[in-house]
């Protein structure tokens, strides 16, 4: 009875062991992921036109401040805020009471000195026959020609100051350096100014404008060989657009800066654009847009791309039918699709369908997925 009970129990233990084997095959077997089902691509070329876009900010190619060179009262404006002046035009005048008393002044004493100085020469003269004679002692005679030296200094330094005079009386009269718009005046009449000080206007140049924007300096090369093409004003290369809507000239590359920024890694490069209709102001920002042709572009899918952490990557088929992911560089979308600048050749095959549910290293299957059962009832 006892060796009964014994195979009885052994055999119970067996069967317990047997089902704990076939449990743990069944958990791994449906711990293992099914193949992902993709579409795989070949990697295309063509020849493509696009526009690359750049941020850019408008700026005078010449902008001046008006900053009156003497002090005083403003007693005249002479133009209307944000008008269009022309070189030489009249803007301002200070009242040049002061200037023009002091010229007077300055006049007068010149004509002191000029007296003086006749009365010193006659003087010389006189001494200078009595000393032909021995008539008179050599001292007497230096002393003279001294003085008339001393007439002639003070002579000369009247004149001079009718000089500083008459330019402070000039200054009075502020002028427009250029052909250019003006701005809205920040004195009007009576504002007492100060010399060197107070800004009283600004002008800048508006004909053309300069338009300027950062590029990497991975592309000094391609903007350099620009600048040395010649171009014409219908050459439409470079464009510039605000809030989408284009501008309706083109423009050209007129130069890049010194050197590159050590802190962006970038180099200002400036184009030209005409402004015949005035539309264009100093301190507009726009976009540039830069008109680009590629012989045997890469491009692939939009759709195949997957962006992580800003940087963009693809699915690859590798071996054993395992997905691997890879780097790419991205240039400008054109439709659908989008050229790739570095990361895949021509020739290549890439994941288009499916790259949702893979992962590095995942299995996939180009087959379509096996319909589902229906449920029973």
């Amino acid at each position: 009875m006892l060796m009964h009970k014994t195979n009885t129990f052994a055999a119970m233990m067996g069967i317990i062991l047997l089902s704990a084997c076939g449990g743990k095959k069944t958990d791994s077997a449906a711990l293992t992921p099914p193949p992902v089902s993709v579409s795989i691509e070949p990697v295309e070329t063509t020849d493509a036109a696009f526009f690359d876009e750049y941020p850019a900010t408008v700026n005078a190619l010449d902008m001046v401040e008006l900053r009156p060179q003497v002090s005083g009262y403003v007693s005249g404006v002479h133009f209307a805020d944000g008008a269009r002046v022309r070189k030489g035009q009249l803007l301002y005048t200070i009242d040049t009471q002061l200037y023009e008393a002091n010229y007077d002044q300055a006049v007068a004493n010149l004509k002191v000195q000029e007296a003086n100085l006749g009365k010193a020469q006659k003087d010389a003269n006189r001494y200078h026959e009595l000393a032909k004679n021995d008539a008179v002692a050599k001292q007497l005679v230096d002393n003279a020609d001294a003085a008339l030296e001393a007439a002639q200094r003070q002579v000369d330094a009247s004149k001079a100051n009718i000089r500083s005079v008459q330019t402070n009386v000039r200054y009075t009269k502020i002028f427009a350096p250029f052909d250019g718009t003006i701005g809205i005046s920040l004195v009007k009449k009576g504002t007492a100014v100060t010399a060197g000080q107070t800004i009283m206007n600004t002008v800048s140049t508006d004909r053309q404008l300069a338009v300027d924007f950062n590029v990497d300096q991975k592309e000094i090369f391609k903007f350099s060989k620009m600048l040395q093409q010649k171009t014409s004003a219908s050459d439409s290369t470079f464009t510039l657009a605000f809030n989408g809507e284009k501008y309706p000239y083109n423009g050209k590359i007129a130069l890049l800066d010194r050197a590159v920024d050590a802190q962006t890694g970038t180099i200002k490069t400036r184009l030209i654009f005409p402004n015949p209709q005035n539309i264009l102001r100093a301190g507009m920002t726009g976009t540039v847009r830069v008109l680009t042709k590629s012989n045997a572009a890469v491009v692939i899918p939009y759709k195949a791309i997957s962006e992580q952490l800003g940087e963009f990557f693809v699915y690859v088929p590798g071996d054993s039918s395992k997905a691997t992911q890879r780097r790419v560089e991205l240039g400008t979308t054109i439709g659908k699709k989008v050229i790739v600048k570095k990361g895949l050749t021509s020739g290549e095959k890439i994941i288009v369908e499916g790259i949702q549910n893979l992962r590095e290293g995942s299995v996939y299957t180009t087959e379509a997925p096996a319909p589902a059962a229906p449920a029973k009832k």
